[in-house]
């Protein structure tokens, strides 16, 4: 089973829980243990944001709002490596190509950002979509994908089942902007669509969750 995983930094990262990253990387080598195809990618939650935010107020261009973003997604990436061990490719892949290579070595592929103008959702998908993924996690900090959002809407609902052309009509944003923040990003959502991906959004706080999507358990949001 080929999984793309897809951590919200909003989840270990916003402040940065050590207990949780020790539970993903245990979840990954069980998983690995047992046969299993897996890529990670981790985003930079708060601090990339924070990076943006004074990347802005200094008037730099988004295009280098977007790099100093993406070199903490993967230093988070890095720091999830180093707890996989041998489990875990040798490096932190800055190419698609690269990561394809490390999945078919056998190895857990982590990641964060490539380059400007690409969310870490948009990575996910891509290696989802190089590597044929049977499955596509998205690991947020909601419950799952919700009719309007959940943080501006208390009457907000949780939906248990979309289809991918139900997408546009949850998801605020159409383009991409730097530290971008939605359930999934728009252009990560027309790769998704066009190769047929079946994807769940969950709950990350909870990584047992993922183990339940694997499994092909009830859990988030299922869009395909």
């Amino acid at each position: 089973m080929r999984i793309v995983l897809r951590i919200g930094g909003s989840v270990f990262a916003s402040p940065i829980k050590p207990y949780l990253v020790r539970k993903y990387a245990t979840l990954l080598e069980g998983l690995a243990k047992h046969g299993r195809s897996i890529a990670v990618v981790v985003g930079g939650g708060v601090l990339a944001r924070e990076f943006i935010a004074v990347a802005k107020s200094l008037g730099l261009s988004e295009e280098e709002q977007d790099e100093l973003a993406i070199s903490v997604s993967r230093l988070y990436a890095q720091l999830f490596l180093n707890m996989l061990g041998g489990t875990g490719c040798d490096a932190v892949p800055s190419t698609i190509e690269v990561a394809l290579a490390g999945l078919h070595e056998g190895k857990v592929v982590v990641m964060g950002g490539l380059r400007p103008g690409m969310t870490t959702d948009t990575v996910a998908a891509m290696i989802a979509e190089g590597v044929k993924a049977d499955l596509f996690v998205k690991a947020s900090d909601q419950e799952g994908i919700y009719d309007k959002d959940p943080r501006k809407h208390s009457d907000a609902v949780k939906l248990d089942h979309l289809k991918f052309e139900d997408l546009p009509r949850v998801c605020v944003e159409d383009k991409h902007t730097a530290g971008i923040h939605q359930i999934i990003d728009p252009e990560a959502a027309k790769l998704l669509k066009r190769n047929r991906t079946k994807v769940v959004v969950l709950n990350g706080f909870k990584p047992e969750n993922v183990l339940r999507a694997i499994e092909g358990k009830k859990v988030g949001t299922l869009v395909d």
